[in-house]
């Protein structure tokens, strides 16, 4: 087994950094702002040969009662339950405040192994800066700088050198479909989460841009293995100001692209917004499998409820390929059927198509209502095969198609979408058209 090391400490001494410093990423959001780091991240280090699971942390208060510093401090509190060794990281610069303190005697009452990391020590006399921090009572301070790598190596072969080494390989971990969860602001992501979840995993807070990063969950359900994104509420551009935001935003559209199936959580106490049809418009054009969840349902009357399938027949029509689900995250209404929904995009999405039944389909598709002439020609369409997953794309060869109108490529994309049943995936069609190689003689 991996050893699991978690790193602690009080706001903006640089564990983010450290964090992707070891795992050899930037999954973690790093920037000069305290607080930036909610939810705990995860990830996997190596040092030589030997590999070790490394926990991201936000910034600890023990003592927080209320608040989202509380839930932040809920989620530390829970990481260090499951460590096996804690990394107590300390400012240089700022030296040996009362916030340290509290959190060293909380450390001392976890019964683990604690290393005291002083960050951020880069040209300075390392016997200096170290003196006052012996009085956490913690052992021997480590003076390193996470943002340039200084000691970061000798520190982990000590660390990891307090464990047996393990000879056997650890199992492949199994790969699932990766499940990104969107939609604007406070609309109840981070409680669909935790509701499929099962626990207070992330920090689901009645707050709009709680979550600012993008957080990653493996988790089984039923044998079946998933990868959960929870990702930061995307607002108008005209109202990202902030920097910080702005990131979250650019991490939210990669775990877009990354992911194999999307989840657009919609409010049903508020419109439905054009920043609603965006969301589901950038799902589209990236090509990923797509699940609808109306949540908060349980809040509103009948009247409400039937605006709300009004407003989504009428401003977004373009994601009919997608299945509505009506659930409640907070009281986990409708989840089993999101989970059964999710799984029926994502086998849509990697469907193989049989290139017979393909052509056989498309010159149905063909008899039923030809494509419009261009000039004095009409496109011909010979046959189809299928050129990749993830959307589903169908390659059609043939002459002339260079001039098929959009109309009819979507009459095709809806042929092929109702004979394949491929519910939950946009379709992508793409032209092969044959050219004369003599055309250009004399």
């Amino acid at each position: 087994m991996k050893p699991t090391l978690v790193l602690v400490g009080r706001p903006n001494v640089g564990k983010s950094t450290l964090f992707n410093r070891l795992t050899k990423t930037r999954d973690a959001l790093v920037a000069d702002f305290p607080g930036l780091t909610r939810d705990r991240r995860y990830g996997l280090g190596r040092v030589d040969e030997r590999e070790f699971l490394v926990v991201d942390t936000a910034g600890f208060d023990p003592v927080a009662k209320d608040g989202i510093v509380h839930e932040m401090a809920k989620q530390a509190e829970q990481a260090i339950a499951e460590a096996d060794a804690l990394l107590f990281m300390v400012d240089a610069r700022s030296g040996l405040t009362p916030h340290d303190e509290q959190i060293a005697i909380r450390l001392r009452r976890a019964g683990r192994p604690t290393f005291l990391v002083v960050n951020k020590a880069e040209g300075m006399n390392r016997a200096m800066v170290s003196l006052d921090f012996h009085a956490l009572g913690l052992g021997e301070p480590y003076c390193i700088s996470a943002a340039h790598g200084d000691s970061v190596k000798a520190l982990m072969e000590l660390v990891v050198d307090t464990f047996p080494s393990d000879g056997g390989e650890d199992e492949a971990p199994t790969q699932g479909p990766r499940v990104a969860i969107v939609g604007r602001p406070n609309v109840g992501k981070s409680t669909l989460v935790n509701a499929l979840l099962g626990e207070e995993r992330v920090i689901a807070f009645d707050m709009p841009g709680t979550t600012r990063d993008a957080i990653e969950v493996p988790f089984e359900r039923n044998g079946k293995h998933y990868t959960l994104i929870d990702t930061a509420g995307l607002r108008r551009r005209g109202k990202v100001f902030e920097a910080v935001e702005k990131f979250s935003v650019i991490k939210t559209l990669q775990a877009v692209e990354q992911c194999n199936v999307a989840v657009l959580v919609l409010d049903a106490s508020q419109e439905i917004s054009d920043q609603d049809a965006h969301i589901g418009g950038f799902v589209v054009e990236a090509g990923r499998a797509l699940v609808v969840a109306v949540n908060k349902w349980d809040d509103v009357d009948d009247y409400r409820r039937e605006r709300i399938k009004q407003d989504i027949a009428r401003k977004l029509p373009f994601l009919g390929f997608a299945r509505f689900l009506y659930i409640s995250a907070l009281k986990g209404q409708g989840i089993p059927p999101l989970l059964r929904s999710v799984d029926g995009a994502y086998a849509a999405a990697m469907t193989k198509l049989a290139t017979p039944k393909l052509t056989r389909l498309l010159l149905d598709a063909i008899v039923k209502q030809q494509p419009p002439r261009h000039g004095g020609f009409r496109p011909k369409m010979r046959y189809a095969h299928q050129g990749g997953m993830n959307p589903p794309i169908i390659v059609i060869h043939g002459n002339a198609l260079d001039h098929v109108p959009a109309s009819y490529v979507r009459y095709l994309e809806r042929s092929f979408q109702e004979a394949f049943k491929l519910q939950g995936t946009p379709l992508r069609i793409q032209f092969k058209s044959s050219h004369n190689p003599y055309a250009d003689r004399d």
